[in-house]
């Protein structure tokens, strides 16, 4: 690599996104299709599940964008997702009290001895419902979701002729919703809400052409907890996860630069020379303008490793011990479940990029290995930000391990947690009521709180029974290795 395509490759690189969610400024040249988020999208199928970060907002904003579903139905028509399907959002990060109730009207609705069904149904019904029905004279979401009750006939009727409509049309209406975290603050209450999302979703299976589509986080997803109803299966068998592999996330790495803005032709060329002819690479999606990755750099791992290395080099260090830079990323950006948040793998490719201007100005590849490794501190110190957004109670515990090193025995963890009075501490903010979904085995005491995190795979149970932690929360939280990336200090 020449110094100035190492300039020109490390400069494309800062101007990754950010990793934030993308609200109203997503543009069509931001959508990526793993295999997995195409199987997803597909109407009937109800439940999306995913990692923090493993696109269910990204896809819950997208598909609300018709040229977005354009692109959807051009790259793959088995979806059944196309321009002229109609989307709805059920329940978002948006606020919109006028279509969907917020987390404190689920809430009084709940303690007004509402079914959390009905309540759904009411959503539902307010969307579909035109200006004049009855439903829409009601006043609020009480008094809907009370006439809803009392009136299921003009309410089953309503659906059944819009699903004729629908089918006479040849085209799907679907219900989307996302954040459902952000409905309640206590588990009890988001399994109540997500158990009467499930029922509806089983209910709109009676018609043709109306589904609901509900993106949850892979812990919101405890059949036994939300699916204790009648057929419950019929839903839940359908979900399907998010998933990221190494050569997705390098996908979408070679997609986001190629269809970068000012950069994006001398991009391609360099992604693309030699046996793939830039000219056989350039693949537009109709009317959309957007660069399509080719195979052979999303499917063959043997290409991909060495594209990367012409952009990383070869090693992590001065000698192959220290591992290859290809697989090295993926392996200490992942959690106990071996998963990588492509927003993290965005976020240390960004962060690697800007050290390597700042302290490697010199060096012959667009990344250099030190690099890599503070990119890496980035994205587990942002990994941690959402934990601690989710979870506020992990900060605590896992703050009073700072200085650590792992693995270690868990009886070392407990002593550090009795000696700091930890769990205590914890006990006193959930009776102050001041911990969003606390841990659910609390009163199992140490172990227990061991459970929960495993659960959430941020602790490791090993062979020996030694706990492990993965680097992408192990560096953010301060915990050494040896021989690992350097701790955020």
């Amino acid at each position: 690599m020449t110094d100035s395509t190492a300039i020109k490759v490390r400069t494309a690189i800062e101007l990754l996104p950010d990793g934030t969610s993308y609200g109203e400024t997503l543009k069509l040249s931001d959508v990526f299709f793993p295999q997995s988020h195409l199987k997803a999208l597909h109407p009937n199928v109800a439940v999306v599940t995913g990692m923090r970060g493993a696109g269910k907002t990204f896809w819950w904003t997208a598909l609300q964008k018709e040229p977005v579903r354009e692109l959807i139905g051009d790259r793959d028509e088995r979806s059944l997702i196309s321009g002229e399907t109609e989307l709805l959002a059920g329940f978002g990060v948006r606020q919109k009290i006028k279509e969907y109730p917020s987390k404190d009207v689920l809430g009084k609705l709940l303690d007004d001895g509402l079914d959390a069904r009905i309540i759904w149904r009411t959503a539902q019904a307010s969307l579909l419902a035109h200006s004049s029905h009855p439903l829409k004279q009601q006043e609020d979401w009480s008094a809907r979701a009370q006439f809803v009750q009392d009136n299921p006939e003009p309410i089953d009727r309503m659906f059944a002729e819009r699903d004729e409509v629908l089918e006479r049309e040849g085209r799907y209406l679907v219900v989307i919703y996302d954040a459902l975290d952000r409905s309640a603050d206590d588990w009890q209450t988001m399994y109540r809400i997500i158990r009467g999302l499930l029922q509806t979703a089983l209910d709109m299976r009676g018609y043709r052409r109306i589904r609901v589509k509900m993106f949850l986080r892979t812990d919101q997803f405890e059949p036994a907890a939300i699916g204790d109803f009648p057929d419950a299966s019929k839903v839940l068998s359908s979900a399907v996860q998010l998933s990221w592999p190494r050569r997705e996330l390098y996908g979408l790495l070679w997609h986001l630069l190629g269809n970068a803005s000012d950069a994006h032709r001398e991009m391609r060329s360099f992604m693309c020379e030699g046996e793939i002819r830039e000219d056989q690479a350039y693949q537009f999606s109709t009317g959309g303008g957007v660069w399509r990755v080719p195979d052979a750099l999303i499917f063959d791992e043997i290409r991909q490793r060495e594209l990367f290395h012409k952009i990383a080099g070869n090693w992590m260090g001065r000698d192959p011990r220290r591992g290859f830079p290809y697989t090295w990323i993926p392996n200490h950006l992942s959690d106990t479940e071996g998963k990588v948040s492509p927003r993290s793998f965005i976020v240390a490719l960004r962060a690697a990029a800007e050290n390597c201007r700042e302290q490697h100005p010199e060096h012959k590849y667009a990344l250099h290995y030190d690099s890599i490794k503070r990119g890496v501190q980035r994205a587990s110190e942002m990994r941690v930000d959402e934990l601690r957004e989710d979870y506020p109670w992990v900060d605590l515990l896992m703050q009073d391990l700072r200085g650590m090193v792992v693995p270690c025995r868990f009886r070392e963890i407990e002593r550090r947690w009795t000696e700091k009075e930890t769990l205590r501490r914890l006990r006193k903010e959930i009776e102050q009521k001041d911990v969003k979904l606390p841990p659910s085995r609390i009163d199992d005491g140490a172990d227990g709180i061991r459970g929960d995190l495993e659960s959430l795979s941020v602790f490791q149970r090993m062979h020996d029974g030694r706990v492990n932690i993965p680097d992408v929360f192990r560096v953010g939280y301060g915990l050494g290795r040896k021989g690992g990336v350097q701790p955020v200090r």
